[in-house]
């Protein structure tokens, strides 16, 4: 088949027409319209009146949002379904609000690839979660949003076996070390993240009743030490953020804070030598391009080169996938 093959015009104008949407659904959730209307159905003046709105952008947002199917609207009054109540309030529990905030944020940065494309580093913004309180509660509230049931998965597919001690690096609010716990009674865990986070972590941890096996350690993993002693290390969605050199020495790290026979898991994408597939891996490499310095989603060879060049051995690729769900696996002899 030709490359080309299946693309028109209508294609091309669907692919750069998509951002509007985005950006309608995007507005909609910092405005918080799908919390306002968890309370009950409201008219385009009420719903105004309560965020402190332009009632002309506020019509005309609602009328959007509804033709996308996303809100309801009758008698010029708008509501929420159940299921949107569920997934775009902050009340909910399986909210993906926190998600949607979270790419609200990326929107800014996005905006600048073209200049980042042609100037490199000088066109990119600094940016940090950690200036920004309510972003990075956004942020690892996302990532605990999402990932609860992928944890599920992996933990199943990499079998931690008989392990006894684990190290979640960058461990977020604990959804990868909670899914570890649960499946292997005899686990108690180390998390490690920045202070911010570990904070959250205690809340989460608390709530899930895993407060007592696990214990919280702060720090950086790009500038301390790793705590020793374990027999499983999780880098889970991390490498993606650093350069290859950062890498390197984080694996040499992880290599420290390990026992003989333990093992290092990897998740995150890991792309073909074209680096085209998976085509999600690909997209999210810009993401790294336009939000780091030198991040981005790397091959199977060099994930495996890093691991050789830290110690380890017996190195393969676990399991293969998609969407941020292949994992590398390799021992410390």
């Amino acid at each position: 088949m030709a490359i080309n093959d299946g693309i028109d015009a209508g294609k091309i104008l669907g692919l750069v027409q998509g951002f509007m949407e985005s950006r309608i659904l995007l507005s909609a959730a910092e405005l918080n319209i799908f919390t306002l209307l968890e309370t009950g159905p409201m008219t385009a003046p009420e719903i105004a009146h309560r965020i402190g709105g332009d009632l002309r952008g506020v019509a005309a947002l609602l009328d959007a949002v509804a033709a996308m199917g996303l809100l309801e609207k009758e008698g010029g009054r708008y509501r929420n379904d159940s299921s949107i109540t569920r997934l775009l309030s902050e009340s909910s529990p399986e909210s993906v609000l926190p998600m949607v905030l979270h790419m609200a944020s990326l929107w800014t940065r996005w905006s600048h690839l073209t200049e980042i494309a042609r100037r490199g580093d000088e066109a990119r913004q600094e940016f940090h979660f950690t200036r920004n309180p309510d972003e990075l509660r956004a942020f690892i509230g996302a990532m605990h949003a999402i990932g609860a049931p992928l944890a599920r998965k992996i933990v199943s597919a990499v079998k931690p076996g008989e392990a006894k001690a684990l190290l979640d690096i960058g461990g977020g609010s604990g959804t990868y070390t909670i899914a570890f716990l649960n499946a292997a009674p005899q686990m108690k865990a180390t998390l490690f993240d920045l202070p911010e986070v570990i904070e959250m972590a205690r809340e989460r941890l608390e709530s899930e009743g895993l407060l007592d096996r696990v214990r919280l350690v702060s720090g950086n993993y790009n500038e301390d030490e790793l705590p020793g002693g374990h027999d499983l290390v999780l880098l889970s969605a991390i490498i993606h953020s650093n350069s290859l050199d950062e890498n390197r020495e984080l694996y040499r790290k992880a290599f420290r804070a390990l026992n003989p026979g333990g093992r290092i898991l990897i998740r995150d994408h890991v792309m073909d030598p074209e680096r085209i597939r998976p085509g999600s891996g690909a997209i999210f490499a810009v993401n790294m391009l336009v939000g780091t310095s030198g991040g981005g989603s790397y091959t199977y060879e060099e994930i495996a080169d890093g691991l050789s060049g830290a110690g380890f051995d017996k190195t393969r690729l676990l399991v293969q996938g998609d969407n941020m769900d292949a994992v590398v696996e390799a021992f410390k002899p």
